[in-house]
């Protein structure tokens, strides 16, 4: 019998990248349709400041970070969810298919039965699993800490999905309608808590932290990890704080005291 041939190496290198091209023009061209016109998220990444601004760019010098004091969360409280929906452009489950950043969860102490209320978000790793299984690098953390996706690239596989110890990134099933300039999203790509980085980046707190400490409840502290003089800082050094699922090793971004 005739040993069979090779495949010539200069024609399957050609289809290939055929498809790739066709695959990556596509993805771009969908990118474009579905993200809110004339907003990237690399340039919210960039954290440039606005004219006039006190901000200043991202900075490693800086880590952004939470500290939930679950001795002062209220159970039954969602002033924080509410908060960020509204802040976001998120139904608050008016569609069962929307995204849900921030949701309370109830833990319960298996020994002496003691439950707790907490707001659970994206814990922004410092090792940030999402990032390391990403294939297109959509999913990245900014020199601040602060864990992003970059929608125009993000081709929906949520492999940072399954990857996420913490349930919190979501996908977007639907067509979205009157998005908020400054919360760019689109459908068929995953998302998740900025920390609303939007707002961080000019100065200003988080949604969610606001919305407790106008309630009273003043359970979020919002600052700088990288600052000993900070108030999150001194409150950590001080008391004790523990990271959720820390046999990981992901040096999360949100600390919780009195779990």
């Amino acid at each position: 019998m005739k040993p069979e041939q090779p495949v010539s190496v200069k024609q399957q290198p050609s289809s290939a990248t055929g498809r790739r091209g066709f695959l990556g023009v596509a993805a771009a061209g969908l990118a474009g349709i579905l993200i809110a016109p004339g907003v990237r998220l690399i340039e919210i990444a960039q954290a440039a400041p606005a004219p006039g601004s006190a901000a200043t760019g991202a900075s490693s010098k800086v880590r952004w970070g939470m500290l939930i004091d679950s001795g002062k969360c209220a159970s039954g409280c969602t002033d924080c969810v509410t908060a960020c929906n509204t802040e976001n452009g998120l139904s608050g489950g008016v569609l069962p298919t929307d995204s849900q950043w921030i949701r309370k969860i109830e833990i319960k102490e298996v020994r002496t039965g003691k439950t707790q209320s907490l707001p659970m978000m994206c814990q922004h790793c410092a090792e940030p699993p999402c990032v390391d299984v990403c294939p297109t690098g959509a999913s990245f953390k900014r020199a601040d800490g602060i864990v992003l996706v970059d929608k125009h690239i993000c081709i929906g596989c949520r492999y940072c999905v399954m990857a996420c110890p913490y349930k919190a990134r979501s996908f977007v099933h639907e067509p979205l309608q009157n998005q908020k300039t400054d919360v760019p999203r689109g459908m068929g790509t995953v998302e998740g808590c900025t920390m609303c980085v939007h707002k961080v980046d000019q100065g200003e707190m988080p949604a969610c932290v606001s919305a407790c400490a106008s309630a009273g409840h003043a359970a979020i502290l919002f600052g700088d990890l990288n600052d000993p003089a900070s108030e999150i800082s001194k409150r950590i050094a001080s008391y004790p704080s523990r990271q959720i699922r820390e046999d990981l090793n992901l040096n999360t971004g949100v600390r919780y005291s009195g779990i």
